[in-house]
């Protein structure tokens, strides 16, 4: 079969696969798609399938999204791949799905536009089309390569691929994306007169030129950036000539697609029921005490008050029921009550303990809601599990504890449950929101990043950080902005917001505390991570962990692939080890005795090829292999990550 008829087969298979939501005008198609010719299937069908494939249908949403990305990038707390364990099924559900559905309609697509093109038969915006495709390509092909370290650029029309490394990909995708986004440059957009249904089927911007422009050159910058570690002219360059061309910085300009509810392609990705996806001790260490806004000021109603606690209020130490083999600096405490200080949007994102008057409270699963209002619970004594040593009410709490290896402590401590700590709003579960691709904000603070590295960009690196925060500040619907940006509050890991205060915090701080088993008051000497439990180790308050713990808390929960990435490229913001309180079978590496001494190897860097790789194409997985440079495992690290 020739490459024509192969294109012309393919066009046909998948004109067969387009939603029926986006099939049912065209009737000559469906009359007998298998008889579809290069008149009758038209490239937006195709780039509409390929986009809706990205947007992830919830079986493979909960593989990928939820289980790899929210627990490799600490948006939620979770085991798994933060601990070295992967599932194969789960990789192969997201790969065959990218790459059959993905990304093989948007290479025909490419190929039928440029056919049109050259023969003469394009309609005025093809251009425009064509340049849609070869951008979410681009996207699509660094998902997969930040995810896999490698990625095949070929193989999608019918022969088998052949992978290359994230340094090949990165320069091709670079180039794809400014090249599409100088033809956008002068392109123009389909009109409604044109043909309505065009613009039907793109559901993000409708084909706008503009604005899949300033996607294309956000974008760039974003990849750009991933490069900034292991070649800084090439991300330099491309920085800088993205960041000219104009990106998102704008609302109105994210990209970003409606879910619904069901179980389709625009189902909610973060939808089933039994994920419980709560709140990761990552998160819950950067906002802790950022930003100096009282929760008094944020939750000014009656059922709140008895529960604020003083500043520097640490909780009820209970340090023989807790692990304590972990980097988490608030480990062995229990926190009864509200912090007296947190950033104000983490009552937006995850919502308190037991406040079921709260809207956006989430009762999943729906099947069993007393799980989510349960917050009875209680301690056994040490050694004799079969006895209460105090029951504990959460009604109003705010706690969240490592993964990993609780060992005995698990028999002891009947705290980890999921109505024992904040979890996920419901707006981020019932399907009704807006999945976010690309946000204003994580443009702004890009921006601001490469301001620092002495980049040439259009805005001071104080001026992007502070509209980026503001970007983000203004999605949430959070208040007290302006006092935020002026706070010299440091948070659990020895951060402040100010842009121009880069003082460091003090080693230890004395903060109050209650003995969980005498009752006592005291003082406890709490220490902020030290720089041997840091990848990141040049200071805890400089520009660069400022912008980066702004962006991880900006980009929690859409962007959890981004979170993973800025923690491989520079070890920020700060990450906790889990608990090893007894070795871990993925990661044997990580000891009860090594625990405190970080390295790469205590956090996933990568995910091993799915064995449908290995077994159906075995030339291209040793392709694979060594244009990864390393073994096929998890923590491998990739072309652009930190190697020590």
């Amino acid at each position: 079969m020739n490459k024509k008829n192969m294109l012309l087969a393919g066009l046909a298979s998948c004109a067969i696969l387009c939603l029926s939501t986006s099939c049912r005008d065209f009737d000559e198609v469906n009359n007998n798609p298998v008889a579809a010719d290069r008149e009758q299937v038209l490239p937006e069908y195709l780039i509409n399938r390929g986009i809706l494939a990205t947007q992830l249908n919830p079986h493979v949403a909960e593989r990928a999204f939820i289980l790899y990305w929210k627990t490799a990038g600490h948006q939620h707390r979770a085991g798994g791949i933060s601990l070295g364990g992967f599932n194969d099924g789960w990789s192969s559900d997201y790969y065959s799905r990218m790459s059959t559905e993905g990304l093989k309609p948007l290479y025909e697509a490419i190929a039928l536009a440029e056919e049109r093109i050259k023969d003469g038969s394009a309609r005025p915006f093809e251009p425009t089309i064509l340049s849609v495709a070869r951008i979410w390509r681009a996207y699509q092909l660094s998902e997969i390569c930040d995810m896999f370290g490698v990625v095949a650029i070929d193989g999608y029309m019918g022969t088998n691929p052949t992978y290359v490394g994230a340094k090949e990909a990165y320069s091709y995708m670079l180039k794809e994306l400014k090249e599409a986004s100088e033809t956008l440059k002068t392109s123009p957009s389909p009109k409604p007169s044109d043909d309505a249904r065009v613009t039907s089927l793109d559901y993000a911007y409708k084909y706008n030129a503009g604005k899949w422009r300033a996607f294309a050159n956000s974008l760039r910058m974003r990849l750009a950036m991933r490069l900034s570690e292991v070649d800084p002219e090439t991300a330099k360059t491309n920085f800088e000539e993205a960041a000219a061309a104009g990106g998102i910085l704008q609302a109105s300009d994210r990209l970003e697609i409606q879910e619904k509810d069901g179980w389709d392609d625009l189902t909610g990705v973060m939808s089933r029921q039994w994920n419980h996806q709560l709140i990761s001790p990552t998160y819950n260490n950067l906002v802790l005490g950022l930003g100096g806004v009282s929760s008094a000021k944020q939750l000014p109603e009656e059922r709140y008050k008895k529960y604020f606690k003083e500043a520097n209020y640490l909780g009820i130490r209970y340090q023989h029921h807790f692990p304590l083999t972990t980097t988490d600096p608030s480990r062995g405490f229990y926190f009864d009550g509200l912090p007296a200080t947190i950033d104000p949007r983490a009552y937006k994102t995850f919502i308190i303990t037991g406040d079921t008057l709260n809207p956006e409270f989430c009762f999943y699963p729906s099947w069993a809601p007393d799980a989510a209002k349960k917050t009875d619970y209680s301690l056994k004594k040490v050694g004799e599990s079969d006895k209460e040593l105090e029951k504990i009410d959460t009604r109003f709490t705010w706690n969240t504890w490592v993964s990993g290896s609780w060992g005995t402590l698990s028999a002891i401590n009947d705290l980890q449950q999921i109505g024992t700590m904040p979890r996920l709003a419901n707006k981020y579960r019932n399907s009704t929101s807006k999945r976010i691709f690309f946000a204003e904000w994580e443009t702004y603070f890009l921006l601001a990043e490469a301001s620092v590295r002495g980049w040439n960009v259009s805005m001071s690196a104080k001026n992007a950080y502070e509209a980026g925060v503001k970007a983000s500040f203004a999605y949430h619907g959070a208040g007290f902005v302006s006092e935020y940006l002026a706070s010299t509050d440091y948070n659990r890991v020895g951060t402040s917001v100010a842009w121009d205060h880069t003082a460091e915090p003090s080693a230890t701080v004395a903060m109050k505390y209650i003995d969980g088993y005498t009752k006592t008051a005291g003082t406890y000497t709490y220490h902020y991570p030290e720089m041997k439990s840091r990848l990141y180790t040049k200071a805890m308050n400089d520009h660069l962990t400022k912008i980066i713990t702004q962006k991880f808390i900006a980009n929690t929960p859409w962007l959890p692939l981004e979170t993973w990435n800025d923690f491989r490229r520079l070890g920020l913001p700060f990450f906790e080890t889990p608990a090893v309180e007894k070795a871990l079978d993925n990661m044997p590496q990580l000891t009860s005795s090594n625990f405190e001494t970080v390295s790469i190897d205590f956090f996933p860097q990568r995910l091993p090829l799915p064995s449908n790789i290995i077994n159906g194409n075995r030339q291209g997985h040793e392709s694979a292999v060594k244009a990864l440079g390393g073994e096929d495992k998890v923590f491998t690290p990739i072309y652009w990550a930190k190697k020590k």
